[in-house]
């Protein structure tokens, strides 16, 4: 594969060449898009994460390109060749397509970013980038945020570009910015995000420099809406390595802006050293949770843990015999994460869950040895509701403790609260609890209609059904009405 790298020389080994071309090989319809641009006169190069990915063997289904084609010639290429073309990103040069190709003996479906060569920078006070349009490969990847994104591949020639060393550094694992971080940062804030993000992401150290400019203009990050800042947060959460990349967040400040619940977990110790520290605490708890996930990366449970214990500091307090507690943390973490969550847009359900969570992720410890009576241990399971299963987690992941014994027998109480909640579930669909009672039936037992009455009435039928468990029909309505006798007297 011909090398075009003038600015610094770096030819690719036998394997790395191998990295870019076999995708492009098992990938025809890279070629066979090359090859249309080129008819209609313009260049196409595979670009950015493709190439870094490529090289690290983990390609996908998605391809990033860039061209000189002006987005209504673009529209004007994909359009008879995709599947299904979208514009949602045109405003920033970008089009979308999807495009079903044989590969050997299986269909696959490629979802492909064309993007015109570009450069983009925010003023002082626009949350949206200013786009204007390049006319060289070179110029869009100096705009690019790290060296190992600003790779390219020229095809149909396959010229492999790397003008700012991204080989190397994707050698020595390392995040640098093409040009300066400072102008970097300045024209778009939130690439200090994404090193926080790429470092997660790919476990790769950031270069000093970039962490040096992350710190001194982490005030940037203000102007930066915050449907991308979240956008960001979220791929971080979800990698392989969140930690590393929160941990990176605070240190350089940025948490303090756009998570400032975090940071403040650095609790300073009280003199007698009598509580850990709760923020690595958190990211621990982050971390074990992982490692309890089954179907893939969980952003809902993956958000309690990390805030599960956001409450602490507002609820700290130094008892008289040394002691630090913090009360009733888990209520008031509840509300400062449905508060931070909205301020950074999640969706309703998103909050809700993630909240309810936090709120209830205490409750497992009023269980002791099993001393819950089964109208607890239903109630426990009512107010988890589809939950149930993230709160296990959550709950299993708080164990933090370097005590054996007690990190033994809270692993034994939590067993044996689960293997009641099964039992009970078999016995009475516990997952599903109502009154024994529905609406309609208590309207018509007690003569009435609809309004506040039959609320009350279905309250007290589920609060006897938590208690009792199911009841006969026959026993539901003389219940029924001997609550309403009482009412009326």
């Amino acid at each position: 594969m011909p090398n075009a790298n003038e600015v610094s020389p770096s030819v690719p080994s036998r394997e790395q060449r191998r990295a870019v071309s076999e995708p492009l090989r098992v990938a025809p319809v890279a070629d066979d898009l090359a090859r249309r641009f080129q008819d209609a006169g313009f260049s196409l190069a595979l670009v950015g994460g493709s190439v870094r990915d490529a090289l690290l063997g983990r390609l996908g289904n998605d391809l990033d390109f860039t061209t000189d084609a002006r987005p209504e010639d673009v529209l004007k290429i994909l359009r008879p060749w995709a599947d299904a073309v979208w514009e949602v990103g045109i405003a920033f040069g970008t089009v979308g397509a999807q495009k079903e190709a044989r590969v050997g003996d299986a269909d696959r479906s490629w979802q492909i970013e064309v993007t015109t060569y570009r450069s983009e920078a925010y003023d002082r006070t626009s949350r949206k980038p200013e786009v204007s349009y390049g006319d060289s490969i070179e110029e869009d990847l100096v705009r690019r945020d790290f060296t190992v994104n600003a790779m390219a591949v020229a095809l149909p020639e396959k010229v492999f570009i790397d003008p700012h060393g991204g080989l190397d550094d994707l050698a020595a694992r390392v995040l640098r910015t093409p040009g300066t971080p400072e102008d970097s940062f300045s024209d778009d804030p939130l690439r200090m995000m994404r090193a926080a993000r790429f470092a997660a992401q790919l476990d790769f150290e950031v270069a000093p420099e970039v962490v040096a400019a992350m710190k001194d203009m982490a005030g940037r990050i203000d102007i930066v809406s915050a449907e991308r800042v979240r956008e960001e947060l979220n791929k971080l959460i979800l990698s392989p390595h969140p930690r590393k990349g929160l941990s990176l967040l605070v240190d350089t400040g940025l948490a303090d802006r756009v998570l400032p619940e975090l940071p403040a977990l650095r609790l300073e110790r009280d003199e007698h050293h009598r509580h850990k520290d709760v923020y690595d605490h958190t990211l621990i708890v982050l971390e074990q949770a992982m490692a309890l996930e089954s179907d893939g990366p969980d952003l809902i449970l993956r958000l309690a843990a990390l805030l599960h214990d956001i409450g602490k500091p507002r609820t700290r307090r130094f008892e008289q015999d040394g002691r630090v507690s913090f009360h009733h943390h888990e209520v008031v973490g509840a509300k400062m994460t449905k508060k931070r969550m909205i301020a950074l847009k999640y969706s309703n359900d998103l909050v809700k869950d993630v909240s309810r969570l936090v709120e209830l992720h205490l409750r497992f410890h009023g269980y002791g040895t099993g001393e819950w009576t089964d109208s607890a241990v239903r109630r426990y399971v009512r107010d988890a509701g589809p939950l149930l299963d993230r709160l296990h987690k959550l709950t299993r992941s708080d164990c933090t403790t370097r005590n054996k014994r007690k990190a033994s027998a809270l692993s034994r109480a939590y067993d044996g609260l689960e293997e009641r909640i099964e039992q009970l579930q078999q016995q009475e669909e516990l997952d599903a609890i109502r009154p024994d009672l529905d609406g309609n039936q208590i309207m018509e037992i007690l003569g009435i209609g609809p309004g506040p009455a039959v609320g009350q009435a279905y309250k007290h039928l589920l609060e006897l059904r938590l208690e009792n468990g199911p009841m006969e029909h026959d026993a539901a309505v003389a219940a029924l009405k001997e609550w309403w006798a009482e009412q009326e007297a």
